[in-house]
């Protein structure tokens, strides 16, 4: 039997994309979340074929609940099985709380928790009836330990820890498990500017988004069926 389809937000950035590759290695079909159809997401959907897998390209904002429902519920209509989500979608506006704008506050805070709320909202129910799902929610050691200058980053990244921890209590009798990951410093092209300060991790470099994405579809696997409630990090001993 066919496996069920895999939906990534986020799925064009550096660990979106790896995620998705990863899960077509396993034989996951894949629903593909950007904000907008453009050239990198294009290119996650060819890696994606390129593995013998069907990529679909659904362009949404994860923190408009409207457009969510609209993008996802013909999906679902048509009979598109989402067992597997991976919440990965989020910004970055980092600044110290004195200097931080109140948009770029609400943007990060949105992004990451009313992301996980309408997405997860929007495939749950059928998750539920199946009685089987991996849901994988990418936080981040920021949300662990804090960090100066991520004020909003670490606010959202730990309300989605706590989101996690809640969300496996109430589903776990319906055969899904609920999970987070925590990267420490990964080399995407959002942490660039920072590659300078892997050697402060014990393994004295900074991790890669395949990492992240093993780790990730290996919570997707049938392997991983008595795992949930948990947040594991992934950032070279760091913490």
């Amino acid at each position: 039997m066919a496996k069920p389809y895999a939906l990534v937000t986020g799925a064009s950035g550096g660990i979106g994309s790896a995620v998705a590759e990863a899960l077509a290695e396993r034989g996951f079909n894949l629903v593909l979340n950007c904000r907008q159809t453009d050239n990198r997401a294009e290119a996650v959907k060819h890696a994606v074929e390129a593995h013998g897998r069907e990529a679909r390209l659904v362009p949404f904002d994860v923190t408009d609940r409207s457009a969510v429902e609209s993008a996802l519920r013909p999906l679902l209509k048509e009979g598109v099985d989402i067992g597997v989500l991976v919440n990965n979608a989020g910004v970055v506006r980092d600044a110290l709380l004195l200097d931080q704008l109140e948009d770029d506050w609400a943007v990060t805070v949105r992004t990451t928790l009313d992301g996980f709320f309408n997405v997860t909202k929007a495939v749950l129910l059928p998750m539920v009836r199946r009685r089987q799902g991996r849901i994988i929610n990418v936080s981040s050691i920021v949300g662990l330990v804090g960090n100066s200058g991520q004020v909003s980053y670490a606010a959202g990244r730990a309300g989605l820890i706590g989101a996690t921890r809640s969300l496996s209590r109430e589903v776990a009798s319906h055969g899904i498990t609920v999970n987070a990951v925590a990267p420490g410093l990964i080399d995407t092209p959002m942490t660039h500017s920072l590659a300078d300060i892997g050697h402060l991790s014990p393994v004295g470099r900074p991790g890669t988004p395949r990492e992240v994405a093993s780790l990730i579809a290996f919570l997707a696997s049938e392997e991983a069926a008595y795992i949930t409630g948990q947040v594991i990090t992934i950032d070279g001993g760091l913490t």
